[in-house]
C-alpha cells in the first residue's frame, strides 16, 4: 500500500502557492516570457483530501496525480467538489475504464495501444478527453514515454481516435545535478513539438518541469509546470 504524507494546512499551503507562483514568474520573466503563458498544476499524489482541500480554497481546480486508485479514492471521498483530476503517471491499457471514467485529462499517453483502449471506452462513456503524449527525453532506464522518433507516426494514428484531444507533449527530464543534461531533456521536447507543427499538428502545450528543475524548462519554453513538494510539502 501507498504511504500517504502529512497534509498541509490552508495557510501554509497559501504561503507555499505564493513563493511557487513568484519564482515560476521570476523564471518567466529571466526567459523573456509572459508569466500568463505558464500554468501550474499541483501535483497531489500522496496527499490526501484535506491538502486538495486547503487548494481548492485558494481556488484551484486541477490536481495531478500519479495513480488511478488514488485518484478514485480521493474523488470519492471529494465528491460533488468541482476538482479535476490529471493523470500524470504511467497508465496501464487495464486501467484505461477508469481513468476514460475519471480523469480530466492524461498526460501519459505514450502507445497506440493504450489510445485505443481510452478511446474504445470513452466511446462508452460518452465522453471526450485531452490527452498529452509523453515523449521520452531522458536516458534514464527508469523514465517512461514514447521515444522521440517514434512521435510523428503516432501523432498521425491519433487522428483515427476522435475521443481523445491531443494538446501537447510531456516529458520527465533526467535527474542530475547537471543542469545542461535537465535542459536538453526540456530542449529535445520542444524540438519535438517543433517537428510535429512542421507536420501538421498543432500542439499547443508543454507540460514539463517539476519543483527541482521548473525555471530550466521554462526557459526552454514549458507552458504547464508540475509541482509537487515545493507546494504541499515533502512526501513520505
Amino acid at each position: 500500500m501507498l504511504a500517504m504524507s502529512a497534509d498541509i494546512d490552508a495557510a501554509s499551503f497559501v504561503a507555499n502557492w505564493a513563493q511557487v507562483r513568484a519564482r515560476v514568474d521570476a523564471a518567466c520573466r529571466a526567459a523573456g516570457r509572459d508569466p500568463g503563458e505558464v500554468a501550474i498544476l499541483p501535483v497531489s499524489k500522496t496527499f490526501g483530501a484535506a491538502s486538495v482541500r486547503a487548494a481548492m480554497a485558494l481556488g484551484l481546480r486541477r490536481f495531478g496525480e500519479n495513480r488511478v486508485q488514488e485518484l478514485r479514492d480521493k474523488q470519492a471521498e471529494l465528491a460533488g467538489e468541482p476538482a479535476e483530476w490529471v493523470l500524470i503517471g504511467q497508465l496501464q491499457t487495464n486501467k484505461a475504464k477508469d481513468a476514460a471514467r475519471l480523469a480530466s485529462e492524461v498526460q501519459s499517453l505514450d502507445r497506440l495501444e493504450l489510445a485505443a483502449a481510452l478511446d474504445q471506452r470513452l466511446q462508452q462513456e460518452g465522453r471526450v478527453l485531452d490527452v498529452l503524449v509523453q515523449v521520452k527525453t531522458s536516458p534514464e532506464p527508469s523514465k517512461t514515454g514514447l521515444p522521440p522518433d517514434e512521435l510523428p507516426a503516432l501523432l498521425d494514428r491519433l487522428r483515427d481516435y476522435p475521443r481523445l484531444c491531443v494538446r501537447g507533449l510531456m516529458t520527465l527530464a533526467v535527474h542530475s545535478d547537471d543542469t545542461e543534461q535537465v535542459r536538453a531533456c526540456f530542449r529535445r521536447l520542444r524540438e519535438c513539438r517543433e517537428q510535429a507543427a512542421r507536420q501538421g499538428h498543432a500542439l499547443e502545450r508543454l507540460s514539463m518541469g517539476m519543483s527541482g528543475d521548473f525555471s530550466l524548462a521554462i526557459a526552454e519554453g514549458a507552458t504547464e509546470v508540475r509541482i509537487g513538494s515545493a507546494l504541499f510539502g515533502q512526501r513520505s
